[in-house]
């Protein structure tokens, strides 16, 4: 990491238990903070006096970059503290200064000076992109292949300990197999596994992060909570998991609530509520790693019987959300319903479809929403694991992979769930377990992650005409199509596809495994039967396959 060079004041980088974020105690308002691009640095004020409800308070730093403002709050830390968290997607020279209530802090003045990013895997937040609405994108307009990873207990792995050695090698997996987000919740309790009571898990106690009842985002716990002010620990312990994630480059799609299991939420509107909520945002919003969700399902049943209002308060989080958020991050709501009937409301749609159907209903959702990109958080696909934590509607490793690969080639993005991972059982090392223990099947998705860098999954289409047992996707402007086939269809007349619409003289064509990852090499296009590939597709049987089809001309 890049040390913080300040010249007279003194720099800690290890106060907060972690080195990815760049501390900077008391700064002097004549000095120059440098850091580079799409770093988080945190500016650290201690005050003399105590401030009565400093949860309450109103402390902005106001920045100027070239005549554009920007307005980022600090949040309050402890021990009369409060934290000017900043990060910058431009170069050169920003000044700010501090507007508050509190005397200490208004009309404190700074500068960061911001030199240009050299990390290779570093692009920035993830925004949108008006040339390409329905694709997400970085800020230095490189495409986010959006694939995710759910795991809602990240919280709690390494909860109350200095270091997090659970924490960085289970992101270490999934950094490594091509996974470049996680769906999580800030909190989240679950003592009973609502929907399957797996009495393996309960033998197996180290796996289960359900109830731990010193992990409580209030003071006090979630069986007995105190309302009345946050757990800053918590809070401190939190940072210390976006900011791995952040380093290993893994976008936060953080779901700041969930309703439907136990959670003792204060309630809804209330002062309480608020200050919890607040304070993530304002906690939360410098890393450019992160993606605001208000609530995982947040409009169900459940929900809607704890709050009749349910739909008018996520609206009013929208807004709070986008009025305290200096960095102006994406925001949506995982629940369709809501999405799908306040698009306006939401920077992307989320859907959740378990169907047999699913590629056809995600291409409805795909052609409904030309403007937005559409991620599938949950498909119904979870992979089994040692416990049966929740099986939904598809749980063998090759169907779940099937269902993420239904969802691509439909145009939308997609979420991957292992049931030892995504809720309360979590195995932070599962290829460490003993033999005979089942493992995920990470590395299919690192295939699949390999094959849509090479092919730029943002410059294809899905088009429906012509593939009655297949499943196809089309860049026309590069001229080249990928028709995703299962192994059990023996055939798919892609020949009509191409005869219609293209001139295919100088074409190639290759075929991928989606299980092992294998491409075979890529040859003259050559038809051998009147149905196209007949009796030249590989593995048929044994593994799904892409066939990509390169070098076609529009007729």
């Amino acid at each position: 990491m890049r040390k913080l060079a300040v010249l007279s004041f003194f720099i800690l980088l290890s106060n907060l238990g972690f080195s990815q974020i760049n501390v900077v105690e008391n700064p002097k308002s004549y000095r120059s903070i440098r850091m580079v691009q799409w770093e988080v640095s945190d500016l650290v004020y201690t005050l003399k006096n105590e401030v009565q409800n400093p949860f309450e308070k109103n402390v902005v730093a106001v920045f100027n970059n070239g005549g554009k403002k920007q307005r980022v709050p600090l949040f309050y830390n402890g021990d009369k503290t409060w934290v000017l968290r900043y990060s910058s997607g431009v170069t050169g020279k920003i000044s700010f200064v501090i507007e508050s209530e509190i005397k200490e802090l208004h009309g404190k003045r700074g500068k960061f000076l911001i030199g240009k990013n050299e990390k290779k895997e570093r692009h920035g937040g993830i925004v949108k992109n008006l040339d390409d609405p329905r694709h997400f994108y970085y800020e230095d307009g490189s495409h986010y292949f959006n694939l995710a990873f759910e795991c809602d207990w990240l919280f709690a792995l390494d909860y109350g300990q200095k270091e997090i050695p659970k924490t960085k090698h289970l992101l270490n997996l999934i950094n490594k197999n091509g996974f470049n987000q996680v769906v999580m919740n800030v909190y989240a309790y679950d003592p009973d596994l609502d929907w399957v009571k797996d009495e393996n898990l309960k033998n197996n106690p180290e796996h289960n992060y359900g109830a731990r009842e010193d992990i409580f985002p209030f003071l006090g716990s979630n069986s007995s909570p105190d309302y009345s002010a946050l757990n800053i620990d918590f809070f401190k312990h939190f940072d210390k998991v976006i900011s791995e994630l952040h380093d290993k480059e893994i976008v936060s799609h953080l779901m700041i609530y969930v309703w439907n299991k136990q959670v003792a939420w204060p309630k809804a509107g209330s002062q309480a509520d608020n200050m919890y909520y607040d304070h993530v945002i304002k906690r939360y919003q410098a890393f450019p790693n992160i993606i605001w969700d208000v609530s995982k399902e947040a409009a169900n049943k459940i929900a809607i019987a704890q709050n009749k209002n349910i739909v008018q308060h996520i609206e009013e989080r929208i807004d709070r959300t986008r009025n305290l958020d200096g960095f102006n991050r994406l925001v949506s709501v995982h629940d369709y319903g809501f999405c799908k009937n306040h698009k306006e409301k939401v920077d992307f749609i989320s859907t959740q479809d378990w169907k047999l159907s699913l590629h056809e209903s995600m291409l409805r959702v795909y052609k409904n929403f030309p403007n937005k990109p559409v991620f599938n958080i949950e498909h119904g696909g979870y992979e089994a694991s040692p416990y049966n934590v929740f099986p939904g509607g598809f749980s063998n490793a090759e169907s779940c992979l099937r269902r993420n690969y239904l969802c691509l080639f439909a145009g939308v993005y997609t979420t991957y769930y292992w049931q030892a991972a995504a809720w309360s059982a979590v195995i932070h090392n599962p290829f460490e377990q003993p033999e005979g223990v089942l493992k995920p099947r990470f590395d299919y998705f690192k295939n699949m992650r390999t094959l849509f860098d090479r092919v730029h999954f943002e410059n294809f289409e899905p088009i429906i005409k012509y593939n009655a047992r297949s499943y196809v996707l089309l860049n026309r402007k590069e001229g080249v199509v990928m028709q995703y086939m299962p192994k059990e269809v023996h055939s798919d007349d892609i020949k009509r596809l191409l005869t219609n619409e293209f001139n295919y003289e100088k074409a190639t064509w290759q075929w991928f495994n989606t299980i092992t990852g294998e491409f075979t090499d890529e040859v003259a296009l050559e038809f051998k039967h009147k149905y196209g590939f007949w009796d030249a597709r590989p593995w048929r049987n044994a593994a799904d396959s892409v066939l990509i089809i390169r070098n076609l001309k529009d007729k």
